[in-house]
């Protein structure tokens, strides 16, 4: 979702419509970013995968960052980020609970 925006933009990236230079409402700005996995040429083919963002000031300034729009963020780790650098690739997470922003969850709009 775009800062000004009612709705998502859902099915393709914000280059591609465009709007790379549109600021998205959950910028890849911050360590443990929780963003959607997917494929990389189908903008649309996240399911249930996703990826925790290692930020890293030095080598992703702020506002240069290449992931924001290609890449749906949907929440920020707030709490354990000790946990969140032990974690690697293969580690399986047994539960995780939404604790505040549910209101904000918007269902995607299907096509016709």
């Amino acid at each position: 979702m775009v800062e000004g925006d009612k709705e998502p933009t859902y099915g393709i990236t914000l280059e591609e419509a465009g709007r790379y230079l549109d600021n998205p409402v959950l910028p890849f700005s911050a360590y443990g970013a929780v963003a959607m996995a997917r494929p990389g040429d189908d903008a649309n083919g996240g399911s249930s995968q996703f990826f925790f963002f290692l930020f890293e000031p030095e080598l992703t300034p702020a506002g240069l960052n290449l992931l924001d729009g290609r890449y749906a963020v949907f929440g920020y780790v707030v709490r354990g980020k000790e946990v969140l650098e032990k974690l690697k690739q293969g580690d399986t997470i047994d539960s995780a609970k939404v604790t505040s922003g549910l209101e904000n969850l918007v269902e995607p709009q299907r096509a016709a």
